[in-house]
């Protein structure tokens, strides 16, 4: 097989194939010869169930017919489909894009191909196209009419609300019933109708775009999503069904997952016959073999799963394609299939280097157009007949007549309804899009002041990237924490989630009942005493937040200068350093949080500048104040001096260490003195999070929109420069954290070591499950119990150093729920997690750090001092003489005011059997909020106002935002977050509720926005953020 020569380019140099159609093909890059002869109709079912007919050469390879479709369609990420098709002996195979297509179907003319989506990226967010979305919701839509996503009744609502929301717009009581009548989207829809149009009563305003994307983020939580069920059985016979997924092979009982294989265990798949094979990489520790094997219907079935994965490694697992093998010259072995196209990796390169114009394209069923960008140029017109010319001569695969080589005709047959993508220019939509000032978030619903107006769509613009990355001024950071849109006008109980599992923070969808309706009374008292502009509510966070923010900086300018000053413990060079750095920010924050004030009591209509039309905008302010920020950028980069010389003075001077010790334990220092330090860095962050919002809200054509899309701009920017820094400052002050509620060692803090998770596990031993927490860093993992001493502090047992470790299920062997097997080089220990949940975040965490210890030169020296700290106490008991009392003492007392070090991160931990991973700090940093709530008690009547900081997974109450000090706080490690049902007699608007054990609390917010905005933030410390989503992007690198 001869070779196409051709300029190397940066597709060619990352190993992008020659052969790619419009979703593979680079600029300038030639196709390979397509062979000549005759020409052969096949047809295509594509995902809105139109059929369309493609003719190529009889000889060509499965390839061509797939760019075909790609380009018929303008689809650049054409990577993630495939046509799949029923073969001779009736088994489902997708076409082998090497292969000639006759050699493949044997009466290609009675065959019809379905076009459908073949890998599932584990964030959509990585689709960059809108196109792309909406074909993927499309599977969506045909797998839950199909049954196989399977899902609860909650979730499969939810599901459908959004698919109703995209095709018919808005809700209306008739328009609805009649649709889902007509349409039949899921198995006993009937049942379901009412609650999917509850759920549909709160999309008003979201565009079909922006339903894609809520669509999908729901959809790829549940465990069905993208799942393909292989029968088969295993060594003693029992019925299982094999999947494949972006993660590995699944093994699964009917539609439970009972096994995984995760890519980096597996070492070698092979098929013999009708038996298929996993070797798995060896485990000198232990007695499981290394082979598994699965016996499938056939050889034929089991060679088509051996395909599908070797395809998903590859395009999931590899940076590029991998090259054919060398043909052997006389005797071959084994099958040659390899995969064939872009990797993942690869797609999202050239996505993000290809230049992109705007077009339009028809949804089936929606009345809404919809724009996105495409590379590849697309064709000027696409009606009942398309041609399509392959040649060395073509230089872009598009839709266009030519000169050279033979024509692929596409013809559309659907009845009549021809109308499956067609493409056509909108000069006008393209006009209101610019790429570079959509920051793609969530996208909620503005509250409008006639109810006539609340049917009708309002006028925003779509989603052209439905993730972060879409918008060149929003930084990496962003994507990290937050991964995707949140979800709008939805509350969650973390005890709801899809198919019970554990949902996203910030990302999460609402499967729980809805708020009741407001009534009419209520709505209008509401508009007569605010704006209902949801802008509004966006600056008012600004203030809210920003007093919170000045009273931390007074932490350190104010309060603890004045106790530094009465003792002479501290060198004056520290002092210059710490406080010459904190005083300029006060400084300018108190300026900025006045003129912040100002122009809320003007949009309140407090003062006359309402005469002169202007003062409903709050972008302005803000792009005045960030570029004036730049000019501290100096005193920011400052903060991680301070942060090391203040715990080097500590570390030197034990007087020093008294005087901080003894201001932690003041009201007004209610979080670890170092975390002050922090704070003005992530402030940034926050401006940087709020601005997003608003360039998402405001249209483009706000007078507001440019000046916010500016400060978005700028404050990114900031924040990119400071990234850095800021994440070592974080490791480096929770590891001094830490430090404080550790006894038993000389170093905790040494260059290189990173925090990873800390948490409660049980530990096997002669006496049975005790009790114990656990610390997991990036070289070690400690164990510790609670002393019985005044400090409340951990005293460490053991460590077990991570090179060398294997970890490994063992709930069969010991009879234990939950329990896995760490096995050392020196020390092997059993342990139980409280639930599954905790089991999988332990072990996924425990094992990354073990392959990263792997790739190190070797193992860390150990660290834990053989003698304990000079200031243990005489008198605390040995670990025999632990009084049962403690360890089983009762775990809803932290509501209560505790000591300052019992109510620490490690001890809510402990007393709610729970962990945190540094990820979940790092999120925690960016979900700060504060502002009025009406707290109720469960059994109390009245409604009592208080202003809540929310931070460090804690909420704290004062009286007013005035207070130097908390009343009291709320650590909610542990709490589930619902709304209250109608049972609960609860009947106010935009309540929601906390409760743990028999501990329950309900908040009430003032309007929709920042009711969400609560439900939000909250979610970050009820739902703990899994590993998997968080570090699904490879820029993200929190530790």
């Amino acid at each position: 097989m001869g070779e196409v020569e051709q300029r190397p380019t940066a597709g060619s140099r990352l190993g992008a194939p020659e052969n790619a159609g419009i979703s593979t093909l680079e600029h300038g890059q030639k196709l390979p010869t397509t062979p000549t002869g005759k020409l052969i109709s096949i047809k295509i079912q594509m995902l809105d169930d139109t059929q369309e007919t493609f003719e190529i050469p009889q000889r060509a390879p499965g390839k061509v017919l797939l760019d075909a479709v790609c380009n018929h369609l303008n689809l650049v990420e054409g990577d993630y489909f495939g046509l799949e098709f029923l073969d001779h002996k009736k088994i489902t195979v997708w076409l082998d894009l090497l292969k000639p297509i006759v050699k493949q179907i044997r009466r290609p003319k009675h065959v019809i191909l379905k076009f459908v989506v073949k890998f599932f990226p584990p964030d959509h967010a990585q689709l960059q196209e809108e196109l792309t979305r909406y074909l993927f919701a499309l599977q969506v839509k045909q797998d839950l009419a199909q049954g196989q996503l399977t899902c609860n009744d909650t979730s499969a609502a939810l599901l459908i609300s959004h698919i109703v929301q995209s095709e018919i717009g808005d809700f209306d009581e008739t328009v609805d019933r009649e649709h889902l009548v007509k349409n039949k989207y899921i198995p006993q829809q009937e049942a379901l109708e009412d609650k999917i149009m509850e759920f549909h009563r709160n999309h008003i305003g979201q565009t079909p775009a922006e339903s894609d994307f809520q669509l999908l983020e729901i959809a790829r939580r549940l465990e069905m999503y993208g799942i393909r069920l292989h029968p088969a059985k295993d060594r003693e016979g029992t019925k299982i069904n094999l999947a494949v997924a972006h993660t590995g092979i699944l093994v699964f009982q009917g539609h439970t997952k009972i096994n995984a294989f995760n890519w980096a265990k597996v070492r070698k798949l092979s098929f013999k016959r009708k038996r298929f094979l996993i070797k798995l990489r060896p485990d000198v520790n232990s007695n499981f073999q290394d082979t598994l094997e699965f016996l499938m219907a056939s050889r034929d079935f089991c060679k088509a799963f051996w395909k599908i994965c070797v395809e998903h490694h590859a395009f999931f697992r590899l940076f590029e394609e991998p090259k054919p093998k060398p043909k052997p010259v006389l005797f071959t072995r084994g099958s040659s299939f390899r995969f064939s196209g872009r990797t993942q990796k690869q797609v999202l390169d050239y996505v993000k280097e290809g230049g992109h114009k705007k077009v339009q394209f028809e949804r089936k069923h929606s009345k809404i157009h919809s724009v996105r960008s495409l590379t590849a140029k697309h064709s000027e017109q696409h009606s009942e007949s398309c041609d399509f010319t392959y040649g060395d001569g073509v230089d872009s695969p598009v839709a266009k007549n030519c000169q050279q080589g033979k024509e692929l005709k596409v013809s559309v047959e659907d009845g009549g309804q021809a109308t499956t993508p067609s493409l056509k220019k909108s000069p006008k939509e393209s006009k209101r899009l610019d790429g570079a000032a959509v920051a793609a978030m969530e996208e909620e619903e503005e509250v409008v002041k006639d109810r006539s107006q609340q049917s009708r769509s309002q006028t925003q613009q779509p989603s052209t990237a439905g993730s972060l990355a879409g918008s060149p001024h929003l930084s990496e950071l962003s994507i990290n924490s937050q991964g995707g849109p949140a979800m709008a006008n939805m509350t969650l109980s973390p005890n709801l989630s899809p198919d019970n599992r554990q949902a996203s923070p910030l990302v999460s969808p609402l499967l729980n009942d809805q708020t009741c309706v407001r009534t009419d009374d209520e709505e209008e008292v509401r508009k007569k005493r605010f704006p209902t502009d949801k802008a509004y509510f966006i600056a008012k966070e600004v203030s809210t937040t920003e007093r919170t923010y000045l009273k931390d900086l007074e932490v350190i300018t104010s309060w603890f200068q004045s106790t530094v000053s009465k003792d002479d413990c501290m060198p004056e060079a520290l002092k210059n350093l710490i406080f010459s750095n904190f005083e300029p920010l006060h400084k300018f924050h108190t300026s900025f949080l006045k003129e912040v004030e100002q122009r809320l009591a003007q949009w309140e209509g407090r003062s006359n500048a309402h005469l002169k039309g202007d003062y409903q905008r709050i972008g302005d302010i803000m792009l005045k104040n960030i570029q004036s920020m730049k000019h501290l950028t100096i005193h920011l980069r400052k903060h991680s001096e301070v942060l090391v010389e203040l715990e080097n003075g500590i570390k030197n001077s034990r007087k020093l260490e008294a005087l901080c010790r003894d201001f932690e334990m003041q009201k007004v220092c209610y979080l670890p003195l170092n975390t002050f330090l922090l704070r003005p860095l992530h402030r940034l962050m926050h401006y940087k999070q709020i601005m997003e919002r608003l360039c998402k809200h405001y249209p483009p054509n706000h007078v507001d929109f440019r000046d916010s899309r500016a400060a978005l701009a700028e404050i990114s920017e900031m924040v990119a420069q400071l990234h850095s820094s800021m994440l070592k400052m974080e490791n480096f002050q929770k590891l001094h954290e830490l430090k404080k509620d550790l006894i038993g060692i000389d170093n905790l803090v040494i260059p290189a070591r990173e925090f990873i998770r800390l948490g409660s596990l049980s530990k096997l031993s002669g006496k049975g499950l005790q009790q114990r927490m656990f610390f997991l860093f990036n070289d070690v993992l400690l164990y510790t119990s609670r002393g019985l001493t005044a400090s409340n502090q951990f005293k460490v047992h053991g460590q077990l150093p991570l090179y060398g470790m294997m970890i490994e299920e063992s709930e069969e062997e010991w009879g234990v729920p939950h329990c896995f097997t760490l096995r050392g080089q020196h020390q092997t220990i059993v342990v139980a997690a409280s639930s599954r949940i905790e089991m999988d975040k332990w072990t996924e965490d425990i094992q990354m750090v073990i392959d990263l210890a792997e790739n190190c030169n070797g193992p860390t020296p150990e660290f834990l001092g053989s003698s304990p700290p000079d200031n243990k106490s005489p008198e605390e008991p040995t670990l025999d003489q632990e009084s049962e009392d403690d360890l089983n003492a009762s775990r809803t007392s932290l509501e209560r005011q505790t000591p300052h070090r019992g109510n620490t991160t490690v001890h809510v931990c402990w007393h709610r059997n729970t962990s945190v991973s540094m990820v979940d700090f790092s999120i925690a940093v960016e979900n700060q909020l504060s502002g009025n709530l009406l707290r109720k008690f469960k059994n109390s009547n009245g409604w009592q106002k208080l202003w809540v900081v929310f931070t460090n997974f804690c909420m704290f109450f004062y009286k007013s935002h005035q207070d130097n000090h908390p009343l009291a706080s709320l650590p909610l490690l542990g709490y589930s977050l619902t709304i209250p049902s109608e049972s609960e007699n609860i009947h106010k608007d935009y309540v929601f509720k906390l409760h743990f054990k028999s501990h329950v609390y309900y908040f009430r917010a003032e309007s929709e926005y920042t009711f969400e905005r609560w439900m939000e933030v909250i979610r970050s410390a009820t739902s703990p953020a899994s590993r998997i989503r968080v570090l699904s992007h490879e820029e993200s690198h929190v530790y």
